[in-house]
């Protein structure tokens, strides 16, 4: 007699930099989703993919829901939107270290159709660093009446990780597998997985506007004769005067930024790793939606 099996679709939402990507690789137990300290590094949907004996949920890590400015902005927010249209659980994840925004606002005002109809988790991250974490967590609480369960966590703390873990894989509904078991964590290209590693490392040493000016399409993956992986890439900037910011003095700049992607891409591909980077001007391409789709936005 066949097992039972369990699945569905867990979306995590909240506004940007709470900790969304963080949460789901520590769930996953393995990096599938760029991380930095900087809001907007999370610009497509990210599905990851967790499969524990007869459950499966597959993850669905969204961007900062916010108030766009351009047409990546819209982009992005329409990300959110695809990602709620058809799930069995969402976790709205919000900042305990500080009392609602108006981005988190935002949030809730999203999430209020979808109260009674999908079970809500709120879940208070940053625990360990706020001042008062009970008290941001009922003014989290009562912008968003009717959700399912409240807790607080860290998404750093392995316990407090495991445990969520296993109360979404209890609360999956029957049904078959959207994957075979033993299907790698996530669905992403490998492109596209690096490009985003790519973009983590440039969006962690640019400041001011040039970090969200960056967009990374990966050129050319290739085997080498020697085992090396080649990887050709290119760093598009959106004005002439970015270009020697991102390049740096001497080129140091772009060296470091290729050697943290490349240190990061053996550790997780096992492999050595030959990058190569260039970095071009695209004006204005996050307001333009033809230069979206030829960047991979779309």
């Amino acid at each position: 007699m066949n097992e039972k099996t369990y699945s569905g679709f867990v979306a995590l939402v909240g506004k940007p930099n709470v900790g969304k990507s963080t949460l789901l690789n520590n769930l996953l137990g393995v990096k599938v989703a760029p991380i930095s300290p900087r809001p907007q590094t999370t610009r497509k949907n990210v599905r990851g993919v967790l499969t524990e004996q007869n459950r499966q949920a597959v993850f669905v890590d969204t961007p900062g829901l916010h108030r766009p400015q351009d047409a990546l902005g819209e982009f992005i927010n329409e990300q959110v939107r695809e990602a709620l249209a058809d799930v069995n659980l969402i976790l709205w994840l919000v900042d305990l270290r500080h009392p609602p925004t108006e981005e988190d606002r935002l949030v809730a005002e999203a999430l209020r159709p979808l109260v009674g109809r999908v079970p809500i988790y709120l879940v208070g991250n940053k625990k360990d660093a706020a001042k008062y974490p009970e008290e941001a967590l009922r003014a989290y609480a009562e912008l968003l009446p009717g959700v399912e369960e409240v807790r607080s966590i860290s998404a750093l703390d392995e316990r407090d990780v495991a445990d969520l873990r296993a109360e979404i894989l209890a609360r999956l509904p029957e049904g078959p597998f959207f994957f075979p078991p033993d299907f790698a964590r996530s669905d992403q290209p490998m492109e596209e997985w690096i490009a985003e590693i790519l973009r983590e490392e440039a969006m962690k040493r640019l400041y001011e506007e040039v970090p969200y000016a960056i967009a990374v399409k990966v050129d050319e993956v290739a085997e080498r004769e020697n085992g090396v992986l080649y990887i050709a890439a290119t760093l598009y900037v959106e004005r002439e005067a970015h270009k020697p910011i991102v390049i740096g003095r001497g080129g140091r700049k772009l060296k470091e930024i290729g050697r943290a992607a490349r240190k990061q891409l053996e550790v997780l591909l096992g492999r050595r790793v030959f990058l190569d980077l260039r970095v071009k001007v695209y004006r204005n391409w996050r307001k333009d939606p033809e230069a979206l789709r030829e960047l991979g936005y779309r």
